[in-house]
Formats: C-alpha cells, sequence, structure tokens
C-alpha cells in the first residue's frame, strides 16, 4: 500500500506520509492487508468513529480537521448570495458584460466594482469592467495584456506634414515599429538587419517570478514593438484651445502634429497572465463555472505576491515598449516632443477609496478601463476613422475614480469579418481623410461603438481636453491572431 493507493482511497495528500508510516506500524504489529484496508476504509469514511483507534486514533482525528478547516476553505470561496451594488455607465450593453460584471461583484473579496460605457464581454470580468477587491488580486481582471496603454506624442512639425509628407511619415512608421504576434527586433536573418532596442526596462529584476526571468531574452527582442489585435501605431492632428494648451504646457492652441499608440506587454506579459491565472483559477476551483476566469490569489501568498511583482514589471516593460516606439520615430523625423502624456488601461493599483463610507484600502483593478482621478490626464482612442480624446478625470467615487478605455466593440472580430470587405471599407476612410497602411478587417471602424455616445455617458467622468483625428493608421496586419 504505497502513496498512490492511499491517496486514491481518499487520504489528503498533506496526510499520506503520516498514512503510510501508520500502515507500516500495523503491519509490524501483525496486522494483515485486508484488515489495514478494511480499517482506511471506515476510517475515511467516518474518521471521528475512530478517534479512539489506538493505532490510527491520530490519523482519523487529523483527517477531521483536515475537513473541518477545508470547509471553512470551501465556505470563503463560496460566492455570495446577492451582488454588491454597483454602477454602469452608458446604455445598451450586452447583457453578457452586465451578467460577468454581477458575478464579479458576487465574489467574496469584492469590495467595489463599476463598468464603464464601452464594456464589451472578456474573461471573467468584462473589459470595461473596474473591481475593488480587499488583499487580493485576479488575474484575468488585470487581463491577458498586461498593461496594455495609451501614449501621445504632440511634435514640433506642422500638421500640414499629413497632407504633403505622409510618405516620410509612412517610412517612419515602417521602419520604426514591429506588428505581429510574433514581431522581434534583431532576430535572427531579420533582412532589415535591425538591432534590438534598447532602455533601462531591462536592467530590472526579472527574477521576481519564474515566468519573467524565463522570458526575459523574449522581452528583449520583442521591446519596441506592438503586437496585433487593436494595437496600433498612428500620426494624427491633435487641436486643443488656447486656455487648455497653457494648462498642458504648449506655448499655444491649435492643431498640431502628434503620434499615438496602443500596445501592452507583448508575449511575456501574456504568459504571465497565463500562468498566475492558473494557479487562481485552481486555488478557487470551488467558483462556479460562469465564474471560474475570476479565481483570485491572496497578495499576502507566495503567488500573490509573484503575480504583484511580475504585473508591475510588465508594467515598466509596457511603458519601456512605448518609449522605443515614440523616440525611434521621433528621431527619424527629426522632430522634437513638445507635450507628452500616457496611461495604462489593464492593471491593478493599490488604492485609497472610500466605499460604504469607511475610506478602505483595496486593490483596484481596470480592465479596459482608464484611471480618473480628479486632476489626472488620460487618453480614450476611437477608432482608426473616430476621434480620440485627451481627458481630465473628475475621481468620481461610484466609478472607483475611473472612465472607459475606448469606444468598445459593437460586434465581435468573426461578425466583423463576416460582415465587411475592404472595397466597402476603404471610401468610408478616404472620406476621412485616413490613409490606412495596414490593418486586419476585423478592426474597421463599423466594429466599434460611437465614441461620442461613449463620451457623451461618462460626460460625468472625464472632461475633454483635446482632441485627436487619426490620418496615418498602422495595425498587424490581415490574419494576425489578435493579442488584445
Amino acid at each position: 500500500m504505497n502513496a498512490k493507493s492511499l491517496a486514491r482511497m481518499g487520504i489528503p495528500a498533506p496526510l499520506v506520509p503520516r498514512a503510510g508510516w501508520l500502515v507500516g506500524e500495523a503491519r509490524r504489529t501483525g496486522i494483515d492487508s485486508d484488515e489495514i484496508r478494511r480499517v482506511l476504509t471506515g476510517l475515511i469514511a467516518a474518521p471521528e468513529a475512530f478517534a479512539a483507534d489506538p493505532l490510527f486514533g491520530p490519523l482519523a482525528t487529523a483527517l477531521a480537521e483536515h475537513r473541518a478547516a477545508g470547509g471553512a476553505e470551501a465556505e470563503a470561496f463560496r460566492p455570495r448570495d446577492e451582488a454588491l451594488p454597483w454602477r454602469q455607465w452608458g446604455t445598451g450593453l450586452e447583457p453578457e458584460a452586465v451578467a460577468q460584471m454581477e458575478g464579479a461583484m458576487r465574489l467574496p473579496v469584492a469590495a467595489a466594482g463599476a463598468l464603464m460605457a464601452d464594456a464589451h464581454v472578456g474573461y471573467g470580468l468584462p473589459i470595461g469592467g473596474v473591481l475593488a477587491t480587499e488583499d487580493a488580486v485576479v488575474p484575468y481582471a488585470v487581463g491577458v495584456d498586461i498593461a496594455c496603454r495609451m501614449k501621445l506624442s504632440v511634435l514640433d512639425l506642422p500638421p500640414e506634414w499629413l497632407d504633403t509628407c505622409p510618405d516620410r511619415l509612412t517610412t517612419a512608421l515602417e521602419g520604426e515599429t514591429r506588428f505581429g504576434v510574433g514581431a522581434e527586433f534583431g532576430r535572427h536573418g531579420d533582412a532589415r538587419r535591425t538591432r534590438p532596442r534598447e532602455h533601462p526596462v531591462l536592467d530590472d529584476d526579472w527574477s521576481v517570478s519564474p515566468v519573467t526571468a524565463r522570458l526575459r531574452d523574449k522581452a528583449r527582442l520583442q521591446l519596441g514593438t506592438s503586437g496585433s489585435g487593436n494595437h496600433f501605431v498612428e500620426f494624427g492632428t491633435f487641436t486643443v484651445a488656447a486656455d487648455e494648451a497653457g494648462r498642458l504646457g504648449l506655448a499655444t492652441g491649435g492643431t498640431f502634429l502628434a503620434l499615438l499608440s496602443h500596445s501592452g506587454s507583448r508575449g511575456t506579459g501574456a504568459a504571465v497572465c497565463d500562468h498566475y491565472s492558473r494557479l487562481a483559477m485552481n486555488r478557487c476551483r470551488d467558483l462556479p463555472g460562469a465564474m471560474r476566469h475570476l479565481g483570485w490569489l491572496d497578495l499576502a501568498s507566495d503567488a500573490g505576491q509573484e503575480y504583484w511583482a511580475a504585473m508591475n514589471l510588465m508594467g515598466r516593460y509596457a511603458a519601456a515598449n512605448h518609449a522605443c516606439i515614440h523616440r525611434h520615430v521621433v528621431e527619424h523625423l527629426g522632430a522634437r516632443v513638445i507635450l507628452d502624456v500616457e496611461n495604462h488601461h489593464n492593471f491593478a493599483w493599490e488604492e485609497d477609496h472610500e466605499i460604504d463610507g469607511v475610506r478602505r484600502r483595496v486593490i483596484v483593478h481596470r480592465k479596459g478601463a482608464t484611471p480618473a482621478g480628479a486632476g489626472v490626464l488620460g487618453i480614450i482612442p476611437g477608432s482608426m476613422a473616430a476621434p480620440g480624446f485627451l481627458v481630465r478625470g473628475r475621481g468620481v467615487a461610484s466609478s472607483l475614480a475611473s472612465a472607459s478605455h475606448g469606444a468598445g466593440r459593437r460586434m465581435s472580430r468573426t461578425k466583423a469579418r463576416d460582415t465587411y470587405r475592404w472595397k466597402e471599407v476603404r471610401p468610408y476612410l478616404e472620406e476621412r481623410g485616413v490613409r490606412l497602411i495596414s490593418a486586419g478587417i476585423d478592426e474597421v471602424p463599423h466594429a466599434y461603438k460611437d465614441i461620442h455616445a461613449v463620451m457623451a455617458a461618462q460626460a460625468d467622468l472625464v472632461e475633454t481636453v483635446a482632441r485627436f483625428d487619426p490620418r496615418l493608421v498602422k495595425m498587424a496586419p490581415e490574419g494576425e491572431k489578435p493579442e488584445d
């Protein structure tokens, strides 16, 4: 009777060594295997009945205590009977996304939540979901593309370049960015003979997690790349009124040439999500099927600390990606940056919020949601043919100081591919003065909600500071698997 057979009988793994030792003792006293099996079978079925057994009593007591602790643990993972109250912005949201938010608010670690006007279905927490938890982090409430973010650089070049020098701008984007799931700089055999980008983030401690330690070399090669899905790098016009220009540090208001990018932590960030979401889901395997992607890690646990450190490293890495993209494009053009704004929108922050009248320290997950604390600047894009906006947060408590991260999809990628063809879309882009370098048909403007309606629905959350209109857009080419 070995360890495997004891485990198959129903002895919990922590008690198997003790049970094995007792089996050996029983054999040494002359008890045969059949009798030992009979005793163990009865003990597993009703440990209390064997508590006084001179040999197996301690095992019976330990098993009863283990099950009692397991019952308390199971209770700790059981969803609330009723969801905590939460607030929704916008109307006509997908019922499935609303149901996902309702499920998240039933988590025993949930403290508060909100759903933004651009919301649509995601894994566990919907895209556009904001979830505050106590002493716990939910990997899928951060998202697969950890620290996906926006970066805006306003340049000292004339906006007329969009009409007079589009080829020069296109060359800068084509030469200084890379798109696609496996996109890298410095890949062996690269026909363009590029070298890996450099940034101090590579000198950070990548041993904080076995995942980041293993993938540091891959992250080095992917530094400064954009991936696929809804990620983009584009030139456009940035229009700001004189009064706001002064607050932003610009010498004057008007229309400027600007560079805008959207991407995250690439393959390494996705691997971090995959590893720790699996750990979280396994730990919380008693959650109902519809909530299984909402498994969480205690922040005090080793896994929780590892994920938190890895997530923050991926935040710095995503920022470095954007920094490299903008630095190299700007240098290619011989330009100067006169305004720089950026923000995450797939991340978790430790913040203080007033919840139910009490100031509490919580972990705020913003999955496809923009930080919108009072006075905080953020960027909310539209689509390749719709404007984006530089906004200033109003710090609304009921939204956990958050706003939407974009227009939000109104149809799935599959439906977009089945519905639209480029011969119909290109005239639409041309009418709006948009030149498309590359993109998949699943990213057509028609697949997204009306950004103006989204902004109107969250006027109480942010004030509009300036407007960005895309004119020259580069995304991953057709056929790439989405990473967003």
